[in-house]
């Protein structure tokens, strides 16, 4: 796996977004597809008004919200495990996940612009990672990593507890049902203006880890190492912990909690590529997109009812996540 030439990614993308184009309730062929291209190109005919609505109104900003959404939390539980030295840490376990999700779920609940809900999100995340961090700081303990995951299992139980209050005090006939569907994570109904939000937020974060990659590796030395190898830990900590966080937050904000991508996907990659964050972060980002533009695709077509992506994704990543843990139990 780890001879796949990157040349490979951007074709493996697009065959996936074309597939992800054809399926659905009103299928397009690849005719279509293709007079609708040679069309936005400026040559040949207009297709038929329902082909342009289904790709450039409904399907295309979903498939650009999937690859950016997936990339960004493979992306950011990459860096959280190599930051933390850690495979098991991922934005779920860290608790921002519950973190950004409370700040969604407050500004839903507030009935904020989407503006306000992605901000509150991002607040939200980094309130919670901070507070995991102190916590497992405040702990003297033999196995800190330990202290670190049990940390965010306790912030992400509060915040959860959070959760709660805030449904109990929801509308029950508006609110509520909006924010337990929103839990469930889902891309339907997302549109290109709400991609053009995304999108800042997503390419920022992605751009800081990926620019400090070898700062990201040698930390994966130890925290003393790195010092003395004149790496300011302590500003290269809070830089990836933000950059990942408002990446996790962003997707929080626009699709709900999509558990199980941003700590599968890394391993995944890990395997394909190495521990080298120089290779894993890219490889992260562009298997994540993958997954979550295929499992979306799946949410949409497997049944007449379309299923919430968080349901599918703890589906398919639960098993994979075990065979994992099984090979490298062999292995030791």
């Amino acid at each position: 796996m780890r001879a796949l030439p990157w040349s490979l990614v951007p074709v493996i993308l697009l065959v996936l977004a074309a597939g992800a184009l054809a399926f659905g309730a009103y299928p397009v062929v690849p005719g279509e597809m293709l007079q609708w291209l040679w069309w936005r190109l400026g040559d040949g005919p207009p297709p038929p008004p329902a082909v342009v609505s289904v790709i450039e109104g409904i399907r295309g900003p979903r498939i650009a919200a999937a690859l950016l959404i997936g990339a960004g939390l493979s992306l950011a539980g990459a860096a959280y495990q190599s930051l933390f030295r850690n495979p098991l840490v991922s934005p779920d376990l860290l608790g921002v996940s519950a973190g950004a999700a409370l700040g969604a779920v407050l500004g839903i609940f507030l009935s904020l612009p989407a503006a306000g809900i992605q901000g509150l999100s991002f607040a939200g995340g980094l309130v919670a990672v901070g507070l995991v961090y102190l916590l497992a700081r405040a702990v003297a303990a033999r196995d800190p990593l330990l202290v670190l995951v049990l940390a965010g299992i306790v912030i992400g139980t509060l915040f959860g507890a959070g959760l709660s209050i805030l449904k109990v005090l929801a509308d029950p006939y508006n609110q509520l049902p909006a924010i337990t569907f929103w839990l469930l994570g889902s891309l339907a109904g997302i549109r290109a203006d709400e991609v053009l939000l995304l999108l800042p937020a997503a390419l920022a974060g992605m751009a800081v880890l990926l620019v400090l990659h070898w700062r990201i590796d040698v930390m994966t030395l130890g925290e003393d190492e790195a010092r003395a190898l004149g790496v300011a830990t302590g500003r290269l900590r809070l830089a990836v912990i933000a950059a990942a966080t408002l990446l996790t937050a962003a997707a929080v904000a626009f699709s709900g909690i999509i558990g199980w991508v941003g700590l599968v996907v890394p391993h995944l990659a890990r395997l394909a590529v190495g521990p080298r964050f120089a290779r894993l972060g890219p490889a992260s980002a562009a298997i994540g997109a993958g997954f979550l533009l295929a499992v979306d695709t799946l949410a949409r077509s497997a049944a007449d009812v379309e299923i919430p992506l968080g349901i599918l994704t703890a589906l398919v990543g639960t098993p994979i996540f075990v065979w994992l843990l099984a090979a490298r139990s062999a292995e030791a």
